[in-house]
C-alpha cells in the first residue's frame, strides 16, 4: 500500500468506468453466508428507502482475506469501492495511507464519541479523525452447544477447562463429533483466543498477544495453552481440514456435532435456520473467560472518493449507527450494538446477555482486541502467530516447539 497518496492523486483523473453511479453505494464485504446475507439486506434495504441504489461486492471468505486481496487490486487500478467491510489493523493501515475519507462532521453531528466505547475507537479514528463507523460487536470466546446432546447425555455448562474436557469426551463416548471445528487457519486462532485467555487470565493475554512480551509469548503458560489445544485436537473429527466456518456450525445446528468454539456470529446460522436460544441451541462464554469479553468489530471505511464525504457515503455512514439500524441488523447477524445507549429487549437472549456482558466489559476494562481477528497487532504479526498455531494443530510441532516458533515468528514480522 506504499505510495498510496499516489495512486489516488492519478486516480482523480483516470475514467471511472466500473465505480458506482452517482446515488449508488458499492460496498465491497465477505458476508456470504446465510446469517450474513439476511443481515447485510438489513442495511441494504434501509438505504434504498432512502434512495440510494446499492451495487454488492462479495468476496466469499470469512477471514476477510480475499476480500482484502481483492481491495488492494481495486486501489491500485485507481478504482476504489464507495465502502468496504473491515477489521482492526486493516483500517489503520489504509487510514495511514491517506486512503479513508474523513468522518468527523458526521460523527459531530451524531455524538459518536460518547457513545461508542473507546476500545472500538481505536479502530475508527486514526489521528483524531474517524474514518470508519462500527456496525457492531462480535466477540469471540462463545462456546455454542446443541441442547438435545446435553440433555440426552445430561451435560450441565461446563464452567472450568477439565469440565468442558469431559463435556467433550462424553459426546465423543456417545457417538457424537464432540467438536465441530473447520480447518482453516483463522478459525485455529479463534479457539486459541479463547484457550489463551482462559488459562492465562487477562494479564498474560495482553501481555503476549497485545505487547507482544517475549517472556509471555516463551513463558510455561504458552505451553500449557499449546497442550490444551492439543487435546481439542482430539475432539475433532478426520474430516475437518479446510471447512468453511458455517458448515461446522450445521453439524451443531443438525445435531451431529455437541460443541463449537466460535465468534458470535455464529449465533446468526442458528437463528436463520430456526433454531431458538435456550431451547435448541445453548450459548456461554468459553470456560474461565466469563468476566472477559475478546472482540472484533466489522467496520465500514469509506474510501476517498474526492475532496469530501459523497452523499451516499455520509447517508452510508449515519444510516450505520444510527440505533434502529443497530438493532434491526444485529438482531440477524448475531452479534451486538456498537452503542453502549440502547433497549436490547428485542434481541434474543443471547444477544441480550452478549450486549450485557460487552458493555460490562468495557467499563472494568475487560474488553480485549481479539489477536485472531486483527484486533490486537498488525497482519503481519497475527499471520505468523497463525502460521504456528495452525502447524500445531495438524500435529507439525509438539508444544514445546510451538512455543518456541511462535516466539521466532513473533519476532521476524515485528
Amino acid at each position: 500500500m506504499r505510495g498510496f497518496s499516489r495512486i489516488l492523486g492519478a486516480a482523480a483523473l483516470a475514467a471511472t468506468a466500473g465505480m458506482a453511479s452517482a446515488g449508488d453505494v458499492e460496498v465491497l464485504h465477505w458476508w456470504t453466508s446465510g446469517g450474513e446475507a439476511a443481515a447485510l439486506n438489513v442495511l441494504r434495504e434501509d438505504l434504498q428507502k432512502q434512495g440510494i441504489g446499492w451495487q454488492d461486492m462479495p468476496v466469499a471468505g470469512g477471514g476477510g482475506t480475499q476480500a482484502m486481496t481483492v481491495l488492494r487490486a481495486r486501489v491500485t487500478a485507481g478504482n476504489p469501492p464507495t465502502a468496504v467491510q473491515m477489521l482492526g489493523f486493516d483500517i489503520t493501515d489504509w487510514a495511514r495511507e491517506g486512503a479513508l475519507a474523513n468522518l468527523n462532521d458526521i460523527a459531530a453531528k451524531n455524538g459518536w464519541d460518547s457513545v461508542v466505547p473507546a476500545a472500538l475507537q481505536k479502530f475508527s479514528k486514526f489521528d483524531g479523525q474517524w474514518v470508519a463507523v462500527p456496525v457492531n460487536v462480535h466477540s469471540t470466546n462463545w462456546v455454542w452447544a446443541n441442547k438435545a446432546i446435553m440433555d440426552k447425555l445430561g451435560i450441565s455448562q461446563p464452567e472450568t477447562w477439565d469440565e468442558f474436557v469431559a463435556a467433550l469426551q462424553a459426546a465423543k463416548d456417545a457417538g457424537y463429533v464432540a467438536l465441530a471445528h473447520g480447518g482453516q487457519a483463522w478459525q485455529e486462532a479463534t479457539i486459541f483466543d479463547a484457550v489463551a485467555m482462559s488459562t492465562g487470565g487477562p494479564d498474560f493475554y495482553k501481555a503476549a498477544f497485545i505487547d507482544l512480551d517475549e517472556d509471555a509469548l516463551g513463558s510455561d503458560t504458552m505451553k500449557t495453552v499449546f497442550d490444551r489445544m492439543a487435546t481439542l485436537r482430539g475432539f475433532v473429527d478426520d474430516n475437518f481440514s479446510g471447512r468453511d466456518w458455517n458448515l461446522a456450525t450445521a453439524m451443531v445446528i443438525n445435531g451431529e456435532a455437541a460443541f463449537q468454539l466460535m465468534g458470535d456470529w455464529a449465533k446468526g446460522e442458528f437463528l436463520n435456520a430456526g433454531k431458538q436460544p435456550g431451547k435448541d441451541f445453548l450459548c456461554y462464554r468459553f470456560p474461565g473467560t466469563q468476566n472477559q469479553v475478546t472482540f472484533n468489530s466489522d467496520q465500514f471505511a469509506m474510501f476517498r472518493q474526492g475532496d469530501k464525504v459523497s452523499p451516499e457515503q455520509a447517508a452510508l455512514a449515519e444510516a450505520i449507527l444510527s440505533p434502529g439500524f443497530q438493532i434491526a441488523f444485529n438482531k440477524v447477524k448475531g452479534s451486538v450494538p456498537a452503542r453502549t445507549d440502547l433497549d436490547v429487549s428485542e434481541l434474543d437472549a443471547c444477544g441480550q446477555q452478549g450486549y450485557k456482558e460487552f458493555k460490562a466489559a468495557a467499563a472494568s476494562g475487560n474488553l480485549y482486541g481479539s489477536f485472531a481477528h486483527g484486533h490486537a497487532n498488525p497482519a503481519a504479526v497475527k499471520n505468523a502467530m497463525y502460521d504456528v498455531i495452525t502447524a500445531h494443530f495438524n500435529g507439525e510441532y509438539d508444544s514445546a516447539t510451538a512455543v518456541k516458533e511462535l516466539v521466532t515468528a513473533v519476532q521476524l514480522a515485528r
